[in-house]
């Protein structure tokens, strides 16, 4: 997608398996909005090819789009609308809806199905706007940015909720800036930076993660802390835990840490931009 002579995204190649919870990362400025609102089917694309569930989104026409559901990262309720009647609204926008009770049972909101959007919560809000986009019985949602500026404990409870949709067989294709969520969510991540794709793979193994070299850290007898980067943490554990029980000595605050998502992906990026 070129803006003139700016090349927003740089013919990126990605595919999304059926089922999946795919995670999208990436800094703002990435591409990362551009390359979904295309997926979506309401951005034009200057360049390449892009298949969405068998058709071309720039194309599609209605019955492709009943096979998709969007959650925007801001959300448009009618604030006078109760749950249900906004359930109700969506549902008639659609050829073969999910039932009403259902989906609202699905998000988590029975105990507010009467309640007007505007009394809701932050987080009952945002579940209901995933309600709206599951009342049609999608096969593929998008989920942008999904729990910005929620709680900790919102965060978690709503992981729940995309958890369930996994389990009906949904395909989810979901932007984040959290690295915890994508950790906890996706069975891929594949991360955007510049324009172009800089990795991709599971979050265990992204940017061979699992090989990198781990960090022990204690602190000696004298209170200053020692820190070890090892390619074979269990040895060298073994090693310093032999030695401390030999000579009745503590290793206080010992831990062992590999780098986190969070990591890989600050440090993939960085670089990206300094390209």
């Amino acid at each position: 997608m070129s803006y003139g002579e700016t090349e927003a995204v740089r013919g990126i190649d990605l595919e999304v398996a059926s089922g999946e919870i795919f995670a999208f990362l990436g800094p703002n400025g990435a591409g990362k909005t551009t390359t979904v609102e295309i997926l979506e089917g309401y951005r034009r694309r200057t360049g390449g090819e892009v298949r969405v569930l068998g058709e071309d989104p720039e194309h599609a026409g209605r019955a492709w789009r009943d096979r998709i559901g969007i959650v925007l990262q801001s959300n448009s309720l009618d604030p006078y609308l109760t749950v249900r009647e906004s359930l109700e609204l969506y549902a008639g926008y659609f050829s073969h809806p999910r039932s009403v009770e259902e989906t609202i049972a699905l998000v988590g909101l029975e105990g507010k199905a009467d309640s007007r959007a505007r009394k809701l919560s932050g987080g009952q809000q945002r579940r209901l706007d995933v309600g709206m986009a599951l009342v049609g019985d999608p096969e593929l949602l998008f989920l942008d940015e999904p729990t910005t500026g929620f709680d900790p404990s919102a965060r978690r409870q709503f992981w729940d909720v995309i958890e369930s949709l996994r389990e009906l067989g949904k395909t989810i294709f979901l932007t984040t800036h959290y690295m915890d969520e994508a950790q906890r969510l996706a069975d891929r991540v594949t991360i955007i930076a510049a324009g172009r794709i800089v990795a991709a793979g599971t979050p265990e193994d992204l940017g061979e993660r699992e090989k990198a070299a781990a960090t022990i850290r204690y602190r000696d007898a004298a209170g200053e802390e020692v820190s070890i980067e090892t390619l074979d943490p269990v040895r060298e554990l073994n090693l310093l835990t032999s030695a401390a029980l030999e000579n009745g000595e503590e290793l206080d605050g010992l831990e062992v840490t590999r780098p986190s998502l969070e990591d890989v992906y600050l440090d993939l990026t960085s670089t990206a931009a300094g390209e």
